[in-house]
């Protein structure tokens, strides 16, 4: 956490420069947030409209960073002729380098329209919101509107958020005052739950294997007939790989209720629209109504749902990033839920060491998708350039640990014959004989030790 910290410590002046190159004029002011942050404000050369000026911003850090920024939905703020819109974004070549922030723009009269953003290191910025917020609008009063009816009222409107870590230090997250994280949070997971019948979901875990898989067909058949009674075979969610990401997410998550006794839900999808992703994996922004059946009524849902790639042996891993609020609270904590996923954030190395045979990187990789797409609006963007060595390298420890999920579910290892130099997948009661018959000879072999070709 340190040395990301001292990446961001040249974030604010970067940030300058990259807004500064949409205002010729020179008029740009900066704040430097006591508690962090930076914000940066003034008026945009050429711009006519809001949707222009906010634009221009976005092009100029586009610019400067390399990657394109992560745009949410846009929001008028209340009380004001002003819009806004959350945002992430992420240096090129450096993946653990995410800024978010806000961007705001304002029509002060006609043929003036100002710009302001407010940002900060991407773990830190769901603290850092308010007082930045508070700040800006102190001295900025867009539209020529008194401190008392600016945008400063809009910032109501994003609760207090304070950090809370898991007690495994896998994940983290900003939280509003009141809010409980469940006990089923851990491994990078964070589940939490508000007063008022809010809930998020966070790098919530859904895997499956291919049910059009023939080999999974008949390993499902089995396990429907009785034959895998009580295994992993009758506990796992078969489900076809490939197809829409909405219908995946809502019948996955039903099938994922039923198989832990838990009632059926009501969603119903309004829209939904691809987001950034690598090359094998994708991903969707979801949004619609939710209604979990407990008496509390229809939630206003917000998801990013991925999808990863596919083992070799057919399973796959899709992760949730999931934030519900009750329709009548939607537009007054819409700002607050967004500033939580922005602020989620996870532990890479503590998941790999608790997830073992699991897919660690591929949870890694779209715990990352998930925590920059959080916000991500209806426009897809082109995937970054990975055709380098060392994403090659990052794809192939993936597939690893793919294969041993994979193994995993269906009771396999993969040993070696210490005086020879092979090495083969076998049952796993098959392993523990031979080990015991000839002790010394056989050993298992773990994932990052696995040959290409022969084990995955």
């Amino acid at each position: 956490m340190a040395q990301r910290y001292r990446r961001f410590s040249v974030v604010p002046a970067t940030l300058l420069l990259a807004i500064s190159a949409v205002s010729s004029q020179g008029a740009l002011k900066t704040i430097n947030n006591p508690q962090g942050g930076k914000i940066v404000y003034g008026p945009v050369d050429g711009a006519t409209s809001e949707a222009q000026a906010m634009g221009a911003a976005l092009r100029a850090m586009h610019t400067q960073y390399g990657g394109r920024p992560q745009v949410g939905k846009i929001f008028r703020v209340h009380g004001t002729n002003s819009v806004a819109a959350f945002f992430t974004v992420a240096q090129r070549g450096q993946a653990d380098a995410s800024l978010a922030g806000m961007v705001i723009a304002s029509s002060f009269a006609p043929g003036h329209i100002e710009a302001a953003v407010v940002s900060d290191d991407a773990a830190h910025f769901g603290s850092t919101i308010n007082p930045m917020l508070k700040q800006l609008f102190g001295v900025w009063h867009p539209g020529g509107e008194t401190q008392a009816s600016s945008p400063a009222s809009g910032a109501a409107n994003t609760a207090a958020l304070h950090q809370y870590s898991l007690p495994d230090h896998s994940a983290s997250v900003s939280l509003p005052e009141g809010w409980n994280v469940l006990p089923s949070s851990g491994g990078g997971t964070i589940m939490a739950e508000g007063p008022n019948g809010e809930g998020v979901s966070l790098g919530f875990p859904l895997g499956a294997a291919n049910s059009s898989d023939p080999r999974v067909q008949r390993t499902m058949q089995w396990a429907q007939q009785g034959g895998g009674r009580n295994t992993s075979y009758a506990r796992a969610l078969y489900y076809p790989y490939g197809g829409d990401l909405g219908k995946t997410f809502v019948d996955l998550l039903q099938m994922w209720r039923s198989k832990n006794g838990l009632p059926r839900i009501t969603i119903q999808i309004a829209s939904e629209s691809p987001v950034q992703s690598p090359p094998s994996e994708r991903c969707a922004s979801i949004t619609g109504q939710i209604d979990p059946q407990d008496g509390k009524g229809p939630r206003e849902m917000n998801s990013v749902f991925c999808q990863g790639p596919l083992s070799p042996m057919g399973q796959f891993t899709c992760l949730a990033y999931h934030t519900a609020v009750p329709v009548q609270l939607a537009s007054k904590e819409r700002a607050t839920m967004g500033a939580i996923l922005a602020s989620f954030n996870v532990n890479t190395a503590v998941v790999q060491a608790q997830a073992r045979a699991i897919a660690a990187p591929a949870i890694a990789a779209i715990h990352e998708i998930g925590r920059r797409a959080a916000q991500q609006a209806a426009d897809a963007h082109e995937a970054n350039d990975r055709h380098n060595r060392g994403v090659e390298e990052m794809w192939d420890e993936r597939d690893k640990r793919s294969q041993a999920y994979g193994n995993y579910l269906l009771d396999q290892t993969v040993i070696k014959d210490v005086e020879g130099t092979g090495h083969a997948t076998v049952w796993n009661t098959t392993a523990d004989r031979l080990m015991k018959e000839f002790p010394g000879r056989f050993e298992l072999v773990d994932a990052p030790n696995f040959w290409k070709g022969i084990d995955y």
